[in-house]
């Protein structure tokens, strides 16, 4: 069994630059980790092939220091990892990202043969949209699981898995065809500490380097020139001022006061309604 996880590194502060002329974040700028909700959809991706055998591809799109998030990876049990980097993948959206990463996939697929699976973390913590698994699923034709939590079973004679979903009414049971694309939630595992000689093994692996000239895409569906969506303003939000006052004192004295400062407030409000 072949299975995919894409991986994303972000800025580890909130207090990034942004690049005036683009609107995009320098994140050359800041320090880096990846994208916590990506380290559950790793675990998850070594644990299936554990249960079922073949291997775990780490997948991340980013500069040449997203290399590192790929290591981690690697740290972590996957087999492989490929890094999809070129500066003319900077600056995309959503649907830039899923139109690279498909490609990405398509050129894995042409050298190590079919992918069965691919997971996704539920969301970056950097743009917060949720839409690159889903997409991804979109541009590759396959079914997409969503806020999944548990998978419960697969059948890879069958080329069926079933898996648990967590939605704000409840869980949902639903069983899909393979390749399928997968985007799974904290609570699905824990992840593994790597250990020493897992960490010895990583530094033996290469992370092998995709550009534009590697994959089957034209460059106007990829970075800012395939990106429809356009920031058009960063701006920090102005402070908001708040009023509090604090009483004081002997504990009955500053309960009647209290008191007295709550029925005034209430009486106040209830006279603007009357009027």
């Amino acid at each position: 069994m072949r299975v995919v996880v894409c991986i994303k590194q972000v800025p580890s502060s909130t207090k990034v630059k942004i690049n005036p002329e683009t609107n995009t974040l320098m994140r050359d700028q800041a320090g880096t980790i990846v994208n916590p909700f990506d380290e559950f959809a790793v675990e998850e991706a070594v644990r299936v092939v554990e249960r079922h055998g073949g291997e775990a591809i780490a997948l991340s799109m980013g500069p040449p220091q997203a290399e590192e998030a790929l290591r981690a990876a690697l740290e972590q049990g996957c087999d492989r990892a490929y890094l999809v980097s070129d500066r003319a993948f900077a600056g995309a959206d959503t649907l830039a990202t899923s139109h690279t990463l498909a490609a990405a996939i398509k050129k894995i697929e042409a050298e190590l043969g079919k992918v069965d699976l691919i997971i996704c973390g539920k969301q970056a913590i950097d743009g917060d949209t949720g839409q690159v698994g889903p997409s991804l699923a979109v541009r590759l034709g396959i079914p997409p699981l969503s806020y999944v939590s548990k998978i419960i079973g697969i059948n890879l004679e069958a080329g069926k898995i079933t898996a648990e979903r967590s939605l704000e009414e409840g869980k949902e049971v639903v069983r899909s065809d393979l390749p399928a694309v997968l985007t799974v939630l904290k609570n699905i595992n824990i992840p593994r500490y790597p250990s020493l000689l897992a960490k010895r093994k990583a530094k033996q692996k290469s992370v092998d380097k995709l550009g534009l000239k590697d994959l089957d895409l034209p460059e106007e569906k990829t970075g800012l020139k395939g990106s429809p969506t356009w920031v058009v303003r960063i701006f920090t939000p102005e402070a908001r001022s708040s009023k509090a006052q604090i009483y004081t004192g002997e504990p009955s004295h500053t309960a009647r006061l209290l008191a007295d400062r709550i029925m005034e407030i209430k009486c106040k409000g209830k006279g603007e309604a009357d009027g």
